[in-house]
């Protein structure tokens, strides 16, 4: 797989930071212990963490540390 530009890594933290703010936002709206509530409370933990993923490799891009085998997490290997 073909690493990713620094611009791909800026439009997806751009995409998924504001798919999060509108799943915010609609969270006000969902009462708690819904289907809905629990589903957009997960979905924005997701996002939290893909935003962190992503600031990460953003880092690792611009300090010149790059790796296309993937990275390992947790014991087990992910393609970037």
């Amino acid at each position: 797989m073909e690493p990713y530009t620094p611009d791909d890594l800026l439009e997806a933290r751009r995409s998924i930071a504001s798919t999060c703010a509108k799943c915010e936002k609609a969270l006000l709206k969902l009462r708690p212990g819904t289907p809905q509530h629990t589903l957009t409370v997960r979905r924005i933990r997701a996002f939290q963490i893909a935003l962190a993923l992503l600031e990460r490799e953003a880092a690792r891009e611009s300090d010149g540390n790059t790796q296309s085998e993937g990275r390992e997490m947790d014991g087990r290997a992910y393609p970037l």
